[in-house]
């Protein structure tokens, strides 16, 4: 046998109970005792029947081993198998405390009052449960599989004491508790489903489903959100990155402009091309002799002078930016004379 094997995941061993959490162990002996032999869960339940005899004063009295007939023998062997399991699974304490009981009856039945309380107490822990039952409700942000759970602890608490809810009403109250946003799917399973055949297991799966589509389109929609304000910010970014260019340009604009009227201001002449576009008007009814095209005198005609006009104008913006600095000089000067 592997080693590793825990005593839990052992089906020839019962489920062995420390002394805490006995309504889960109760449900867990439950089934491993059927799962045996239902004879010997109907022992426990019921009891054993065990061989009396009635004395002459009329007391019943446990009737001696050697006057036992075979059945008499069988009914004490079945009690005595189910005698050893309940022992085998439980702590020292609680053999103790179970260990002079004559039936499994009698053993089981001291557990469930030591662990469970009197009567009046299981009705009190069925009332607690039953209202957290009724006010069960799915919380917030909280999915199918966590909210499942809960309501399952619940049931099987109440089962544990013996009160148990039919599953069309489990279903009913699982869709009872759904929030607002899951209407429309409440809804759709209510006029598709019989609510009285359904599965609770069938109806579980079916949330998921839902859940999972609810969850991508969710993320689609914080993905489409995303890629909203990304756009939005390189829009902002690039007519920020206008504005710079043109505030740029402004400036200089504004140097050139500057530079123009001093140019003015001290008697300097302007570029040619400054002017070009002033003077486009009136060019435009001249015809060259030359090229017979409009727009320059036979001494401009490209044809003539094409490689003298370019060293002009290069000459030309050389001189502009020369006298430019002769007058920002002259400038300097006159402001020192006076």
């Amino acid at each position: 046998m592997n080693s590793n094997v825990g005593e839990s995941q052992n089906i020839s061993k019962p489920p062995f109970f420390d002394g805490n959490n006995y309504g889960h162990w109760k449900g867990k002996m439950t089934i491993f005792i059927q799962s045996l032999d239902h004879n010997l869960w109907d022992l426990i339940v019921d009891g054993p029947n065990l061989p009396t005899v009635t004395i002459e004063n009329g007391d019943v009295v446990p009737k001696p081993r050697n006057l036992y007939d075979d059945n008499d023998r069988k009914r004490v062997q079945i009690n005595s198998k189910a005698k050893h399991i309940i022992i085998c699974a439980i702590n020292s304490n609680d053999f103790n405390r179970i260990s002079s009981c004559i039936s499994a009856k009698e053993m089981w039945d001291r557990l469930e009052v030591t662990y469970e309380g009197t009567n009046q107490v299981k009705e009190a822990k069925i009332s607690m449960l039953a209202h957290e039952y009724e006010m069960f409700t799915m919380n917030e942000n909280e999915d199918i599989t966590s909210m499942f759970s809960r309501f399952t602890n619940i049931i099987n608490a109440l089962q544990v004491l013996d009160k148990t809810y039919s599953n069309s009403e489990m279903v009913r109250k699982i869709l009872r508790c759904l929030p607002r946003s899951w209407m429309p799917k409440v809804t759709a399973i209510e006029e598709a489903k019989n609510l009285n055949v359904l599965p609770l297991e069938d109806l579980l799966g079916s949330l998921m489903t839902h859940e999972i589509s609810m969850q991508k389109k969710d993320d689609d929609e914080e993905k489409e959100k995303k890629k909203k304000k990304m756009v939005a910010l390189k829009s902002s970014q690039i007519e920020d990155s206008e504005d710079d260019d043109d505030e740029e340009l402004a400036l200089i604009t504004r140097k050139f402009k500057k530079f123009l009227a001093s140019k003015k201001k001290f008697g300097g002449k302007p570029n040619k091309k400054v002017h070009q576009k002033g003077e486009t008007s009136k060019k435009e009814d001249i015809i060259c002799f030359e090229c017979n095209k409009p727009g320059h005198y036979k001494s401009d005609c490209p044809r003539l002078k094409k490689k003298d006009l370019l060293k002009k104008k290069k000459k030309a913006m050389i001189t502009t930016w020369d006298d430019s600095d002769e007058s920002s000089s002259d400038e300097d000067s006159n402001e020192e004379v006076v």
